[in-house]
């Protein structure tokens, strides 16, 4: 597949709702549908949001819960879904990226490996222990969750496993949009790839934060082919995947690592 056609629900999440942000939820998962997208990718925590305390109350395991009903969604709407949980596992409460495809219901789980101090995520939540990457219709796909962005050995190891594509889910806050935007950029160029991120967008009142949003793709020159503003919305986009290959055939630089 040389082509393909991703919508980004670029969502105001309300922490502590799960009912409210899946209602919203569904809503852009149709209109994706709609817009003939294969892929619809939402931000980190979207069922909650930073609601670590309360983590536990609102999380399922992988075959049951929320997470079920999203595989029940992607096969009424014919669509791949990813972003991320809040996950039950064993005694452990985990950020999840469940890779949902509408043929095989859930193929796969990333969870998120470096955990963010200051908003209290690693004091509630277990880190997760590896990569994770799937060959998926489109190719060969990578996951990451927001912070994991500051840590470029996660996505060079996704360059080594041919990785075409990586997907971030993300509530990077205000105001490091500039760091958002250039180590997106920076893992686009290190590794020859395409980086998908989906950003959470508004204001969390009670613990202070505000999102920016700027939801968007690059490609593997490094180029932002794809960003939008703070508005919550759903922006479907098509990129050419047979750029990956013919960037790495052309400027042969993971051929030339010496460490």
């Amino acid at each position: 597949m040389s082509a393909l056609t991703v919508s980004l629900a670029q969502m105001s999440v309300r922490k502590g709702l799960p009912r409210t942000n899946w209602a919203r939820m569904q809503e852009f998962t149709a209109r994706a549908a709609q817009n003939g997208a294969e892929v619809v990718v939402f931000p980190e925590l979207w069922d909650a949001g930073n609601a670590f305390d309360k983590g536990q109350d609102f999380a399922s395991n992988l075959s049951g819960g929320l997470f079920a009903q999203v595989a029940a969604l992607a096969r009424q709407h014919n669509l791949h879904i990813f972003g991320s949980l809040f996950e039950k596992r064993g005694v452990g409460l985990y950020n999840t990226v469940a890779v949902v495809s509408p043929l095989n219901g859930i193929m796969g789980a990333y969870r998120k490996l470096h955990l963010f101090k200051p908003t209290g995520e690693a004091r509630w939540l277990v880190p997760g222990e590896a990569p994770l990457a799937l060959d998926l219709p489109w190719g060969r796909t990578g996951f990451a969750i927001c912070y994991d962005l500051r840590f470029p050995e996660l996505f060079r190891r996704y360059a080594d496993d041919g990785a075409d594509v990586v997907i971030v889910p993300a509530a990077w806050p205000a105001p490091r949009l500039d760091h958002y935007r250039t180590l997106l950029r920076a893992r686009a160029i290190e590794n020859q790839c395409y980086m998908i991120a989906v950003n959470r967008t508004g204001a969390d009142e009670e613990d202070g934060l505000s999102y920016f949003g700027h939801s968007m793709i690059v490609d593997p020159w490094g180029e932002v082919v794809f960003e939008v503003g703070e508005p919550e919305g759903l922006y479907t986009v098509t990129i050419d995947l047979g750029l990956v290959q013919e960037v790495r055939r052309t400027f042969p630089v993971l051929g030339d690592r010496r460490i």
